[in-house]
């Protein structure tokens, strides 16, 4: 059937070029490769500060200047590939990424690292909003839908992956590098794709629908403000105890949205172009899919962040150990992401709650094994593997959803808007059971780690259960 056919790819010279296997394969493993540097830092932590003599205060910059810079520049990605034109933007935020994971790799202290990993985080927000952009113009109907499915498996399946890498490279000491892989690991990658890149993705079509859009200046620094506001506080407000200014920090934020909304609104009743279309936000389903995803991720991104404490914190165990630990997550992530769309129709619209259900299952049982204090023997890694197919569930469907309709000229708008979603959940449940975990390990040892741990699962099972209210999915077409 036509409908279920891939779009073809333009070519050079205008004809066509049927590569949208290689084109996928480009993209998405782009994607995964930045998302890797959002958590491959944080099992290298230990080593980093201890190398680079680094202070509390630069340990967490090293970590979260990456995903600040990314979280707050997500949209402005997006807004510039409809401009500069979807393949032109990719191409150099992958080369600015490349770049700057070099330079990362190179440096020689904490105030050079922290400076290029915010570097990282700018060329991966112009990088991944193009993503789903050339997801969305360059695949229809079904194979559209297979292709969301591939890209939210890597999605997720990057967070517990850059776990389970980080571990490998750190332990590995490779020729007595330490640390530094994790970012030098990038650069022969991010070099062989931009090579393949310009062979396979198609060519910007200059006098494209969306071409004449104008960059929203206004609504721009506004989003920008707004969400530095809310991330910085987000990641640094645990260690210093939450002290005032950021408590007044997440206050402006909220003001500012406000603002933001406002004048979104007034530019586009004036004809304007503004930062996301509202049409875009009045898509059958999609403030549903905003929230399922928050917490998707939310609930995701926290437990990965305690139980990595609790496991090299409380337990003592190695890196490579705790990053291994994760393998059953990913894997069963992974393959549920890519094969659910095969499961039977009817079961579609109870996937998302039912995977949220799962999940806050797999996180009792999880917390319940290891409150002793304990390793939690071999059962811990068949709950782990229930808990990445709980996630999956959850957040594939709800993502393919919200996307699998959005028109060709609103992609930019999609992309950047479910990806900056995507990533202010994870800074949020990182935040949020974050603190939740460290506030009850009040002592070193592993009974008092594994204590805060179970009350982190109990919560972590109860926001999940807030996922699962919101009822059945949409059908993805």
């Amino acid at each position: 059937m036509t409908s279920t056919a891939l779009r073809p790819v333009l070519s050079k010279d205008g004809g066509t070029d049927n590569r949208p296997g290689p084109l996928l394969g480009v993209v998405l493993a782009a994607q995964f490769m930045a998302l890797l540097d959002v958590f491959i830092v944080n099992v290298a932590a230990p080593t980093l500060r201890a190398e680079l003599n680094a202070s509390g205060a630069e340990l967490q910059l090293v970590v979260a200047g990456y995903t600040v810079a990314y979280a707050v520049l997500l949209i402005t990605g997006a807004r510039l590939g409809d401009l500069l034109g979807h393949r032109r933007a990719y191409l150099g935020g992958l080369a600015v990424f490349t770049a700057a994971s070099l330079a990362c790799g190179l440096a020689t202290g904490p105030g050079q690292l922290i400076a290029f990993r915010l570097a990282q985080g700018a060329g991966a927000a112009l990088m991944i909003p193009q993503v789903l952009s050339l997801i969305q113009r360059n695949f229809t109907g079904e194979g559209r839908v297979r292709a969301l499915s591939a890209y939210s498996a890597v999605l997720a399946t990057g967070a517990a992956a850059g776990q389970v890498v980080g571990g490998v490279l750190v332990s590995a000491d490779l020729f007595g590098t330490g640390w530094r892989p994790v970012f030098l690991v990038n650069v022969p990658i991010g070099v062989g794709l931009l090579v393949l890149g310009a062979r396979v993705l198609p060519r910007d079509n200059p006098t494209g629908p969306t071409r004449a859009r104008a960059l929203d200046l206004p609504g721009l620094l506004l989003l920008g403000a707004a969400v530095s506001l809310l991330t910085v506080p987000l990641v640094l407000g645990q260690e210093q105890d939450w002290p005032l200014w950021s408590r007044l920090s997440l206050g402006g934020s909220l003001v500012l949205l406000a603002l933001l909304g406002a004048y979104e609104s007034r530019l586009a009743r004036r004809g304007g172009a503004p930062l996301i279309a509202p049409r875009v936000l009045r898509l059958p389903g999609m403030g549903r899919a905003i929230l399922w995803i928050t917490v998707a991720m939310g609930v995701n991104a926290g437990f990965l962040f305690t139980l990595t404490l609790h496991l090299q914190g409380g337990l003592g165990h190695s890196a490579l150990r705790a990053g291994l630990t994760f393998g059953p997550a990913a894997v069963v992530f992974g393959a549920v992401g890519l094969t659910w769309r095969s499961w039977p129709a009817r079961l579609h619209r109870a996937l998302v709650p039912g995977g949220f259900l799962l999940a806050a299952a797999a996180a009792v049982a999880i917390g319940g094994l290891l409150k002793d204090g304990g390793t939690g023997g071999w059962g811990l890694y068949p709950a782990l593997g229930v808990f990445g197919a709980g996630i999956a569930l959850a957040f594939s469907p709800a993502l393919t959803g919200a996307l699998a309709t959005v028109r060709a000229e609103d992609a930019a708008d999609a992309s950047g808007l479910l990806a900056t979603v995507t990533q202010l959940g994870q800074l949020i449940g990182v935040a949020a059971f974050g603190t939740l975990f460290l506030g009850g390990t009040a002592g070193d040892g592993a009974g008092d780690s594994a204590g805060a741990l179970w009350v982190t699962t109990l919560a972590l099972a109860g926001a999940a259960i807030v996922g699962a209210a919101a009822g059945p999915a949409r059908r993805a077409r």
